[in-house]
């Protein structure tokens, strides 16, 4: 199909699309399964771009995608399971042309419709069509300035094209915004790379830490450090200042964190409690990837993280049985490990973000990638550091292993004494469910995500 036969069949609206829920839920009876507020949907695998950090090495649409069809159906399987949001991803979701009516499909069952996108292809005809169908906001993902972005992109003028993409749904009435990852190269492009995006009118802007999972597991030269966080940190509370004057909310993602002294600022526009509540995989939110697999988050696969295949068992029954979409909500303070299991804010945070730490040691519980720690370490006359130690098996969402090393900050004692703690991976949670786990064989070879049904 091509864009204008889609748009042809878009139906003629004869009156205003229903209002937005809201993502608010009511608190839950006992037994009952949390709802989804929010859902994230690699529409397609198909790209137009070739990023070197890619979680699930998009180029090419899976196998087997959901048709047009199924894709509607699943849509009014969202709305009656209570999502407030559905988010499009890819890939590039615009490569399939009947995303414009699954975004007609999600705003006619009163759920706010958004998009993220790479811009490369972004045109004017598809930025009309997208609003037209009924798209609320845009989110165009800008990694650092030019020469950054496009090696990170992996396609020349990238970083231009996607501006101009920023122009063009602004003018076709969409609400734009811009998200960024922040790794070696990026970090230090932050504060210019905001003057620059704030000229094209965003709304907002979400930062999110480059993880170890896909692309980025073959480039682990691109990863942050730890310490760097000490850094890091202090740029992102100017940063905040700065979005504060522009009229600008910046929005941490869950990957960056955790309980510094800045985190009430930077988060304090996403929750009442302004600080951050702990991974939400499979609580607050599911993720779809093309070919129907069901899943707890959008940065993780595998069978780790899959719940089944919606073809076979709907999108309810996945949601609410599925070990792999429920393990969030069951797991406690035991599965914490290294120095997460004795941190004051273990009982909230639950060694933070899964898709950063379960791709670095295979296991999450255990979270190097934290301001707080960081400042720990650092009062101590410590630092930690990731050390790579297996490569990842080249698949989508894969993942290579990581130590952690624990050292002296000053040079001339870490040449004396050298390493004065190490964490080793430990074993998955499709091995070992609950508990810390137990460490891995690192002789043995790496295999690919398996998916489950």
């Amino acid at each position: 199909m091509r864009l204008s036969d889609v748009r042809r069949r878009l139906p003629v609206l004869n009156e205003p699309l229903p209002p937005d829920r809201t993502r608010k839920v009511l608190p839950l009876a006992a037994g009952e399964a949390p709802l989804p507020r929010h859902a994230v949907w690699e529409f397609t695998l198909a790209c137009d771009q070739r990023c070197l950090c890619c979680g699930p090495r998009a180029g090419v649409a899976r196998a087997n995608e959901l048709t047009t069809e199924e894709c509607l159906r699943l849509v009014d399987e969202l709305a009656e399971l209570g999502v407030g949001e559905v988010t499009l991803i890819g890939g590039e979701a615009y490569l399939r042309p009947d995303f414009l009516l699954v975004i007609r499909a999600i705003r006619e069952r009163g759920m706010t419709s958004t998009l993220t996108t790479g811009g490369y292809g972004m045109t004017r005809e598809r930025a009309e069509a997208m609003v037209l169908a009924g798209v609320q906001s845009v989110s165009v993902s800008i990694d650092g300035l030019e020469a950054h972005h496009d090696r990170l992109r992996g396609r020349e003028g990238s970083w231009q094209r996607a501006l101009l993409a920023l122009r063009l749904l602004r003018e076709a009435g969409s609400k734009i915004s811009v998200n960024t990852q922040i790794n070696q190269l990026t970090w230090q492009d932050l504060p210019e790379l905001l003057e620059r995006v704030a000229l094209e009118g965003i709304h907002a802007w979400q930062v999110q830490v480059t993880v170890a999972h896909g692309g980025a597991a073959d480039h682990h030269e691109l990863l942050l450090q730890p310490y760097m966080y000490l850094e890091l940190f202090p740029i992102l509370e100017r940063i905040a200042d700065r979005c504060d004057a522009l009229g600008i909310t910046i929005t941490p993602a869950n990957s960056l964190g955790y309980f510094g002294p800045y985190d009430y600022k930077l988060r304090r526009r996403q929750s009442r409690q302004g600080h951050y509540l702990g991974c939400q995989a499979g609580i607050a939110g599911v993720a779809i990837e093309s070919d129907g697999a069901i899943k707890n988050c959008p940065s993780l696969g595998g069978r780790n993280n899959i719940g089944g295949a919606w073809r076979e068992h709907g999108l309810r029954a996945i949601w609410e049985r599925a070990p792999e979409l429920a393990y969030m909500r069951k797991r406690t303070e035991k599965e914490l490990w290294g120095y997460c299991a004795e941190c004051y804010y273990a009982p909230m945070c639950k060694g933070g973000c899964t898709s950063v730490s379960e791709p670095l040691l295979g296991r999450p519980g255990n979270n190097p990638m934290c301001h707080h720690r960081a400042l720990e370490m650092d009062r101590m006359g410590l630092r930690e550091r990731i050390e790579w130690v297996r490569p990842s098996a080249g698949e989508a969402f894969d993942n290579g292993l990581f130590r952690v090393i624990r050292e002296h900050v000053d040079p001339a004692l870490r040449a004396i004494h050298g390493p004065v703690q190490v964490d080793e991976p430990r074993s998955a949670r499709a091995d070992e469910p609950f508990g810390p786990g137990t460490p891995v064989d690192l002789t043995s070879r790496p295999s690919g995500p398996e998916r489950s049904t």
